[in-house]
């Protein structure tokens, strides 16, 4: 390295084979010097992030206790018998200080094979630049592991999305934001699973294989089990498992677990997500209401963000209770028609034909419905909203209404149109649950793939008796979305599913 010139610009003149050709080049020179560039373990005594709450008050120029930190270095800056570096950990980044009379002329000497993106460690007094820098002035190196391609775009994050998506790897390392999102995931989550255990629910995991896949309507993914001679489906929901744990007395549980679903690719879907799902004896979907708002309110609290957070430009008002809107006032607010409009064969072929959703025989009500509701509705549905009273055409594992049979004691909240809860007064009654699996199985025969199957052994345990119960589904990614303002669900999954390269 020249005097006064940054490994940056030092490289930058070269392309990227010659790039990697000097990577493997300094590989070499380490190895013939007896340095092994990939090193077992090194122990470090502070995180970037603790020596800038610990030194925060350090005055320029004083020296305090010595550390030991480790990380990726993601600059070097040479001047003579002087060397400059940052270096990021996990959690921030630091300004290393390197002198040749401190080292000593061996050690300053490998400077000049450390590369852009190397990891190393070292240890050295903390203190302060003249510039009000936090820095570490360095008295002991060593490479810990040897970057052989660089770092892309100056490290100054990824341009092209695919790339994003298909080297997370390389997004976590240039692009903050996203290390933030993805920590704010795990702080969420981690919101989530303390509320509850707060609330004495009890969390439980359920089979991922299944020889029945139940408890949405969804098209689930076909696998074969060798030993057993059978095809399995990954589970498309957790719901029947977890009523089960109900039957069997453990009044209050929970999941967060993956789910798979064979459907499309879009900004609010990938084809394996996380879900929440909460189950409560003796509760109903009133009280899953509250649940869901008491769930938004604790993740606000320990993301710190208040009531209020900006998604895509959008103030959203997170602070409970929130609007109830039925279903059938909605489609009367935002469309001037009525669910008793779409049942009606008369009416139906028109408003199908205005809105371009496909509607033939009555087969498709539950379909139709849906997706009228999803042109009509959904664009408006901006700030957080419960829509209650599901028709019964699509809530085959929710209560009838007493008031109403057609419809169901059944909520899903919206908020900046995206449906992040689905909760139901679970169906408790054996004899009207068969009847409902029955109605989809004759959809089913119809040639509709996402109707639900008849699960024989969930209706047997709903026969021993299972107690009222409130259920609900929480969509962790898109929840992660809007308080981590990412405009796709591809943002927020560490690896999402893409099309194989080539």
């Amino acid at each position: 390295m020249g005097s006064d010139i940054s490994k940056e610009e030092e490289q930058s003149s070269l392309s990227l084979s010659d790039q990697e050709h000097e990577r493997l080049d300094h590989l070499k020179e380490l190895r013939a010097r007896g340095i092994d560039p990939y090193e077992m373990k090194f122990r470090r005594t502070h995180r970037t992030s603790e020596l800038h709450r610990l030194y925060d008050e350090i005055p320029i120029g004083e020296e305090r206790d010595e550390a030991a930190v480790a990380g990726r270095i993601m600059a070097v800056r040479s001047h003579g018998k002087t060397v400059f570096a940052t270096l990021l950990d996990g959690e921030g980044q630091i300004q290393l200080y390197f002198r040749k009379d401190k080292l000593g002329e061996e050690l300053f000497s490998l400077l000049r094979y450390c590369d852009i993106g190397d990891m190393a460690g070292v240890k050295g007094k903390v203190f302060r630049t003249r510039s009000g820098e936090l820095t570490i002035s360095v008295e002991e190196f060593s490479l810990l592991s040897k970057a052989l391609h660089p770092l892309p775009e100056k490290w100054h994050g990824l341009k092209d999305v695919e790339t994003r998506y298909r080297q997370r790897y390389l997004d976590l390392i240039t692009d903050e934001r996203s290390r933030d999102t993805f920590l704010k995931r795990s702080r969420l989550i981690a919101a989530v699973r303390d509320l509850l255990n707060g609330k004495g629910f009890h969390e439980v995991e359920t089979p991922c294989m299944n020889a029945i896949a139940g408890g949405a309507a969804a098209r689930p993914f076909i696998t074969h089990h060798n030993a057993l001679e059978t095809d399995l489906y990954l589970r498309i929901a957790t719901e029947l498992h977890l009523k089960r744990c109900i039957v069997g007395g453990l009044e209050k549980v929970y999941e967060i677990g993956r789910i798979f679903r064979n459907e499309g690719i879009s900004t609010k879907h990938n084809p394996e997500f996380t879900m929440l799902e909460v189950y409560e004896a003796y509760s109903d979907y009133e009280g899953m209401m509250e649940m869901t708002e008491e769930i938004i309110a604790a993740i606000c609290r320990k993301l710190e963000t208040g009531d209020d957070i900006l998604y895509q430009g959008t103030t959203l008002h997170l602070a409970p209770p929130y609007r109830r809107l039925t279903m059938d006032e909605a489609l009367r607010t935002y469309g001037g028609i009525t669910l008793d409009d779409l049942r009606d064969m008369k009416k139906a072929p028109e408003i199908a034909e205005k809105y371009a959703v496909p509607f033939h025989k009555k087969e498709e009500l539950g379909h139709f419905i849906d997706k009228v509701f999803e042109c009509v509705v959904e664009p408006h549905l901006v700030q957080p909203v419960f829509i209650t009273d599901y028709p019964i055409e699509i809530s085959p594992l929710a209560k009838k209404k007493k008031e109403n049979p057609l419809l169901t004691y059944r909520f899903e909240l919206f908020i900046h149109h995206l449906e992040v809860a689905n909760a139901f007064s679970e169906l408790n009654d054996p004899l009207d649950q068969r009847k409902r699996f029955e109605y989809q199985m004759e959809l089913k025969a119809s040639g509709d793939e996402e109707a639900h199957p008849l699960d024989e052994d969930f209706l047997c345990a709903l026969e021993y008796g299972m107690p009222p119960t409130g259920g609900i589904g929480v969509g962790i990614d898109r929840l992660v979305m809007l308080f981590t303002d990412s405009p796709s669900i591809r943002d927020v999954i560490l690896f999402p599913a893409l099309r194989p390269k080539g």
